[in-house]
C-alpha cells in the first residue's frame, strides 16, 4: 500500500482505548510481511488479554520509531480529498504509524538496520503500553515518538496534573434551605478558589493552564443537593509539589480534592534541521521513562484538530514525514557511532 492508502486503512480500523486489538493484527500482518523479507523479527509484546504492544526490529537498535495505535472515541471513517486525509486518528496518530512505517520501508531499502517500530496501546487514557514497554526495554539508544506537531521537532511538553473535586452536603426541601447544606455551593466555593491560584510559568514551556472539564451534582431543582462533584485538568509547567499544596488549601472547608493522574513535564532533545516548537499536550514520553532511549517527538498533522470531528492530516506533511524520520534516524545512528568510537 501506498503511504495515503496505508493511512486510510488505518483510519479505518476502530481502536478506540481498549479495542486495539484488531489495528494491532493488522499492524502485526502488515510488518510481518515486510520483515520477512529484510530479515526482521515482528513480535505481540502482551499488555492486557486482547491488547498488545507490536515491536517490529531489525539488526539492533539504536533508535525506536513509535507512537500509539488507540483513538480517542467517537470513530468515524476516513475520505480524502486533494490536500488531507480525514477521519478519527487521521493526525493523532495513524497517519504517523504510516509514515513511520514508510521510512522504516525506505531505509531497509537503502540498506539500513538497526532500528526499531514500536506501536503501543492506551496512551490516550493511562499509557498502558508504554508502561509495560518500559519494563522490556530492548537496548535502544533514541525513541522518536509521534504525536502532531506539524513536522516541528517539540522541545517540551507540558505535564498533567488532574483533580476530582468532591463536596458533600445535606438533603433538605429547597423552601428551607436553612435545614440543609448545599454540597454544589460548597463546590463552587472551591472551584472559585482554585481558579485564583497563581500556577507556576516555565521560559521554554510557557503558564501553566487550568481547565474545569466536568461539573455534576444536586438530585432535582427542589431539593438542596447533598453532593457535587468536578473534574479538573491542570497542563502543569513546574514542580507539582506547590500547585498540590496550593489546592489542598483552596478546597479547604468545602470540598476533597483527589488526585487521579500526574504525568510530568518534560524537556526534549534537539537536532540540527529541524524547526522547533513546544506542546501543551502530555505523550507516552514520561511513561517511558528513558529505558527506550533518549526522547525526540515530532509528526504531521496539528493539535488542533485532534480530538475533533474535523480531525485530518495534511497529504503533503505525510509525504515530509516518512522523509523527515529517515533523516532523524540516520542522524542518531551517526551520533551513536562517534560516541561509540
Amino acid at each position: 500500500m501506498n503511504l495515503f492508502e496505508l493511512t486510510r486503512a488505518l483510519v479505518d480500523i476502530e481502536s478506540i482505548t481498549e479495542n486495539e486489538e484488531r489495528v494491532g493484527d493488522f499492524l502485526f500482518d502488515h510488518l510481518s510481511a515486510l520483515a520477512s523479507s529484510t530479515s526482521g523479527h515482528v513480535e505481540r509484546m502482551e499488555v492486557a488479554p486482547h491488547r498488545f504492544n507490536v515491536l517490529a526490529q531489525w539488526g539492533n537498535p539504536v533508535v525506536t520509531l513509535s507512537t500509539h495505535m488507540d483513538t480517542v472515541p467517537p470513530f468515524f471513517a476516513s475520505r480524502e480529498d486533494s490536500e488531507f486525509i480525514w477521519g478519527r486518528a487521521a493526525c493523532d496518530t495513524k497517519g504517523i504509524i504510516a509514515s513511520m512505517i514508510h521510512a522504516a520501508e525506505a531505509l531497509l531499502a537503502g540498506g539500513g538496520r538497526d532500528f526499531a517500530l514500536l506501536f503501543v496501546v492506551g496512551e490516550e487514557r493511562n499509557s498502558a503500553g508504554a508502561y509495560w514497554a518500559a519494563q522490556s526495554p530492548i537496548g535502544s539508544r533514541f525513541l522518536i515518538n509521534g504525536e502532531p506537531t506539524e513536522n516541528k521537532l517539540a522541545m517540551g511538553s507540558k505535564g498533567a496534573l488532574r483533580y476530582e473535586i468532591a463536596a458533600e452536603g445535606r438533603m433538605a426541601h429547597s423552601a428551607y434551605p436553612e435545614l440543609g447544606e448545599s454540597a454544589i455551593d460548597k463546590l463552587l466555593s472551591a472551584l472559585d478558589r482554585i481558579r485564583l491560584l497563581e500556577l507556576p510559568v516555565d521560559d521554554l514551556l510557557g503558564p501553566s493552564t487550568l481547565n474545569i472539564g466536568t461539573i455534576s451534582g444536586g438530585r432535582a431543582p427542589n431539593i438542596i443537593a447533598d453532593q457535587a462533584r468536578a473534574e479538573i485538568m491542570i497542563r502543569l509547567v513546574g514542580d507539582s509539589g506547590g500547585t498540590r499544596e496550593a489546592i489542598a488549601k483552596a478546597v479547604a472547608g468545602c470540598a476533597e480534592a483527589r488526585e487521579v493522574l500526574e504525568i510530568p513535564a518534560v524537556r526534549l532533545g534537539r537536532l540540527d534541521g529541524l524547526e522547533t516548537t513546544v506542546v501543551a499536550y502530555t505523550t507516552d514520553i514520561p511513561a517511558f521513562g528513558g529505558a527506550w532511549g533518549q526522547p525526540f517527538l515530532i509528526g504531521p498533522g496539528t493539535i488542533h484538530v485532534a480530538h475533533t470531528l474535523e480531525e485530518r492530516v495534511p497529504k503533503r506533511q505525510l509525504v515530509e514525514a516518512v522523509e523527515i524520520y529517515q533523516r532523524m534516524v540516520k542522524q542518531l545512528w551517526k551520533q551513536e557511532s562517534k560516541s561509540a568510537s
